[in-house]
């Protein structure tokens, strides 16, 4: 992907888990990436890289998929506490060879969860056959005791450290310019201190993965005016028991009904494309910090996102009152679980999760040059417990709110 490279897809991912009677189907995972000069979003990684000459050192944030959510329960765990998924904080340096690329990279347990380390060596090439693109890789892992023991231990056997070993061959073909079908086969070597668990199955874990890839960049010109603006939008919102889609059809829009929450929210963005196809669409990303005000219910917190957004102004009206209608899409991450959250599911005997996907409809009006006032939804969920990635999680929050937005 170029710099300034941004795209959006979905995959199918299937596993056998290397816990014994973990549930069989298919793994809900969205795709979100963004190459910048310095820092990149690439799915379940979120880091800076420095480079020099063949060199690259890169720090980064990285999902972990392993464990077991309150939603989602191997058989062999019953009775025990949920050995959640958590993100390692990571260092990696590679150098780009004739015969491929070999890299070492050091992760550390960041969500205060095993507070375990791995080491890893590894080494992948690419090939480029037309429209296919393959790249083989190859793993070795040391593990610590910490990481084996949370994720595998019981009360009646401790997981040492040990070494596990992984291949794995991903592809993905170019069916246009900007559409990709993506797909994988991985096998992973547990070692003896995992495998020797009674939690644990013997054998190789599996993992495949299909899914597709819409880039933005390769037919798109981005735009790229002489300066560019930064977009600054506050919004201020309310809690509402209403389903998304029920207040983007205004088939409600109650507020406070069940607890009086609100939410205080700073987006800052950038224009990415302009007249996107030629149609009267603009496409935009953005960060987001949002401060949530749980009043009685417990303290107050922050919560932060990432989102892509589309605008449409097509409105036959526009001479007169230029409108918009957006959609944003991204991930939020949450400092605690908000009242909403709890309650929600709560009620329905169901986990919780700091990561969830996050949701921006809203409808604005211009006022002046430039700045927009706007209703909308901010929105967190999981994708109907059918994403490990969002903990499994079916359900969320909405708060409808009132925006100001202006650029700079």
């Amino acid at each position: 992907m170029p710099i300034g490279g941004s795209a959006v897809g979905y995959v199918l991912r299937y596993e056998r888990a290397t816990y014994r009677g973990a549930e069989r189907g298919a793994d809900h995972l969205p795709l979100y990436l963004y190459e910048g000069e310095r820092a990149y979003l690439h799915g379940t990684s979120l880091g800076l890289k420095f480079k020099q000459d063949d060199w690259r050192a890169d720090v980064f944030l990285r999902y972990r998929f392993e464990g077991f959510t309150h939603d989602r329960r191997p058989e062999s765990t019953s009775g025990l506490a949920p050995r959640e998924p958590g993100f390692d904080a990571g260092a990696s340096l590679r150098r780009r060879m004739s015969w491929g690329t070999p890299y070492v990279e050091l992760l550390r347990d960041a969500s205060h969860s095993s507070e375990g380390t791995e080491l890893r060596a590894g080494y992948w090439n690419e090939w480029q056959r037309g429209r296919l693109s393959l790249r083989p890789h190859l793993l070795v892992a040391w593990r610590n005791a910490k990481l084996n023991d949370f994720y595998y231990g019981t009360s009646d056997y401790r997981a040492g450290s040990g070494i596990d070993t992984q291949a794995g061959l991903y592809a993905s073909y170019a069916v246009t310019e900007s559409w990709n079908l993506l797909g994988s086969l991985i096998a992973t070597r547990r070692s003896s201190e995992i495998t020797g668990s009674p939690l644990a199955q013997n054998g190789l874990q599996g993992e495949a993965f299909v899914g597709f890839m819409y880039d933005f960049s390769p037919k798109q010109t981005r735009w790229a005016p002489q300066s560019k603006p930064l977009i600054v939008k506050a919004l201020y919102g309310n809690s509402s028991d209403c389903d998304v889609l029920q207040v983007v059809r205004f088939n409600c829009t109650t507020r406070h009904t069940v607890d009086n929450t609100d939410v205080a929210a700073v987006h800052v963005g950038r224009k990415l494309i302009e007249g996107a196809g030629g149609l009267p669409v603009d496409l935009a990303g953005f960060v987001g910090v949002q401060r949530h005000f749980e009043k009685s219910y417990q303290d107050d917190f922050w919560s932060v996102m990432a989102f892509y957004k589309a605008y449409w102004h097509g409105f036959g009206w526009d001479r007169w009152a230029r409108t918009r209608v957006g959609i944003g899409a991204g991930l939020s991450y949450s400092e605690q679980i908000s009242q909403m959250e709890l309650h929600d599911q709560g009620r329905r005997g169901r986990g919780n999760w700091k990561l969830l996907g996050y949701l921006d409809p809203s409808f604005d009006v211009r006022v002046a040059k430039e700045t927009y006032v706007g209703v909308g939804v901010s929105h967190r969920s999981g994708a109907f417990g059918k994403s490990q990635f969002l903990g499994n999680v079916n359900g969320g929050s909405n708060y409808i709110y009132l925006s100001l937005e202006s650029i700079f």
